[in-house]
């Protein structure tokens, strides 16, 4: 019993470890000379400067570990990008929910040119 338990416990080379993955159509290897990596989020940056970064390659699937000593979070500011409503899509609105070409505008302007949602923004206002 006890020679079991180390036979589990045995340390794997990482020579063995390599003909294991490869046999399972695995491959890992490192991405050199990575200044900084950016995971962005509607509401944040995530910066992890210096990274070290290892690549795992599963029957084509690429999976990408980051580590590193330096990460800093820091929140995005929304650009607000103005966005070009076509005066037919206006008056498209106004006809759909009998309001005021202005009303639909804002409502356009508000769904960023979303027609479905301005209407169904006006329609739910009421």
């Amino acid at each position: 019993m006890e020679g079991e338990k180390t036979e589990l416990r045995r340390r794997i080379s990482p020579r063995e470890a390599k003909r294991m993955m490869q046999r399972m159509g695995m491959s890992m290897g490192d991405m050199p000379d990575v200044q900084e990596v950016i995971f962005k989020t509607r509401g944040k940056e995530i910066v992890v400067e210096n990274p070290q970064v290892a690549i795992l390659d599963l029957h084509g699937q690429k999976i990408f570990q980051v580590t590193g000593e330096k990460i800093t979070e820091r929140a995005v500011e929304k650009e607000e990008a103005k966005v070009t409503i076509p005066e037919e899509d206006v008056r498209l609105v106004a006809d759909q929910t009998g309001k005021s070409v202005e009303e639909a505008k804002r409502a356009l302007e508000e769904t960023e040119g979303d027609l479905a949602k301005a209407i169904l923004l006006l329609q739910t206002k009421g």
